[in-house]
């Protein structure tokens, strides 16, 4: 395929997927069993330990997982947030002066449409103006309190912060903002953009896992105010003033987790889990009350077990996309061009070698394109190298639409690529080639308010029998100099 993804034919791709596969599950062979051994022991063992495994067990675990179930959202509005910082419209329009207003309304629109936000936004360091789905709202100033955030994010040298405040567009709705820096080719302050995730859906998700574990949860914030609760909750919203709870509250306040345990007057035992979300800036408590007349220990059990498996299940999905996200990005880093994305030489000769034994054990042929931008330097010299870069992210994108998915395209060095294409003799080959030549001669590469034109030269070579990647590589950079010698912006066959 063109090589968008690492290992594409590597034959460490189905290595690296059997040892994934193998320490997924013996991770979750690990916890099911660590769960279920726990819930046996449970059983086995008097009443009066129930109290400690709440307190230890049980609450953290609900804790873990409403945590991880915000740290998701919140690091997918971030993922969200990024791409629109880096956004090449986004960009060219800056650069473009802000023209049209009504083409930012409607891709903030699209953005939050398309992935579920309650808002989107962007302020432009220019004219900042704040850009909304539903039009400008405002002019942002440094002498209006609510605009402050943007002066924060304008003065911070981290790439983006997440602040809970009001929303512009709605000042009584509570909203989590990622508000991320938008910086030009130069690296200068171009403005701040991002995504909101309404407060409401946390709520919605302490509602699910109260009815599901039977637990109250809520969150509260540095002074003690509980900021974000379920529907059903009663009494006080200042810790200091809930009946038992108060004697702990410094407790909680003071450190980043707690866990304990009180006897309310009426009886009933209070078991408490607290810890800080950091991107939240608030406590997230977790509440459970046991009386003395509560089901035996065996329901508990039965109760534990389902939860263990439910909870095991939900942290190994999370613990199999974790692992797998990550290794895509070590493995796209250590197998592609960092620029423009096309395969890297060390692993386009592995792919060489076994496109090679393939065509030799089917019969078949393959064939190599080398390619190479014509005046390069002068190009750079009139455009800068950010404009040499991005004529090389053209050059790949335009390839990539006119080869193969069983193709590969590498970045060989400098602004020469080659292009790998299996199962295809000399003169189709050369076919292709031409098809590139025209994609790029015809059409200019849009570098800001400029228009590059740019055309490349491209030698073919096909397979021979027992000859080397460098054999080859040879030939075809002896027929690319030929296209050179024979004006430019022409394709040569050797």
């Amino acid at each position: 395929m063109a090589f968008a993804a690492p290992y594409p034919s590597s034959p460490t791709g189905p290595i690296l997927k059997r040892h994934k596969r193998f320490t997924v599950l013996a991770f979750a062979a690990l916890l099911l069993a660590g769960f279920v051994a726990s819930s046996i022991i449970s059983f086995l063992v008097a009443r009066d330990e129930l109290s400690e495994r709440i307190a230890t067990e049980a609450l953290p675990l609900t804790s873990d997982n409403v945590y991880s179930e915000i740290q998701r959202d919140l690091l997918r509005s971030t993922l969200i947030s990024s791409l629109m910082a880096h956004d090449t419209f986004l960009h060219d329009w800056i650069v473009g002066g802000e023209t049209e207003p009504a083409r930012m309304r409607r891709y903030l629109r699209e953005i939050r449409g398309k992935y579920d936000a309650t808002t989107a936004f962007f302020v432009s360091e220019r004219s900042h103006r704040y850009y909304h789905p539903e039009g400008v709202l405002k002019t942002v100033s440094e002498a209006d309190p609510a605009d402050a955030w943007y002066f924060r994010v304008r003065a911070m040298n981290d790439p983006y912060e997440i602040n809970i405040d009001q929303d512009t567009a709605d000042r009584s709705r509570l909203t989590i903002f990622v508000n991320y820096r938008v910086t030009g080719y130069g690296g200068e302050f171009l403005g701040a953009i991002g995504i909101g995730l309404s407060v409401s859906r946390v709520a919605e998700l302490i509602d699910t896992y109260q009815r599901r574990y039977g637990r109250r949860i809520y969150f509260v914030d540095r002074e003690g105010q509980i900021t974000l609760h379920g529907a059903a909750f009663e009494g006080s919203k200042r810790i200091q003033d809930r009946p038992g709870l108060a004697a702990y509250s410094t407790r909680i306040l003071a450190n980043p987790s707690a866990a304990f345990q009180f006897e309310r007057a009426d009886g009933v035992t209070t078991y408490i889990n607290s810890r800080l979300v950091p991107a939240l800036d608030w406590h997230l408590i977790v509440e459970q009350r046991q009386s003395a007349g509560d089901s035996p220990i065996l329901s508990i059990m039965v109760v534990n077990v389902a939860v263990a498996i439910v909870l095991a299940m939900a942290v190994l999905l999370l613990g199999g996309f974790a692992i797998r996200g990550y290794q895509r990005r070590l493995e796209t880093m250590a197998t592609t061009d960092s620029l423009t994305g096309a395969a890297n030489r060390q692993v386009f000769e592995m792919v060489f070698d076994q496109a090679a034994k393939a065509a030799r054990r089917r019969g078949e042929s393959v064939s190599l394109l080398a390619l190479d931008i014509d005046a390069f330097k002068p190009l750079n010299d009139s455009y800068g190298h950010q404009g040499g870069d991005r004529v090389m992210q053209e050059l790949v994108a335009r390839v990539r639409r006119c080869i193969r998915e069983a193709d590969s395209v590498c970045r060989w060095g400098g602004d020469e690529f080659v292009v790998l294409l299996g199962g295809c003799r000399a003169a189709d080959a050369a076919a292709t080639a031409e098809k590139i030549r025209r994609a790029v001669a015809d059409q200019p590469v849009r570098f800001g308010r400029e228009q590059i034109s740019a055309t490349v030269s491209i030698g073919v070579a096909e397979l021979a029998g027992g000859e080397s990647l460098d054999d080859l590589m040879a030939r075809a950079d002896t027929a690319l100099y030929a296209a050179k010698e024979a004006g430019r912006d022409t394709v040569t066959t050797v």
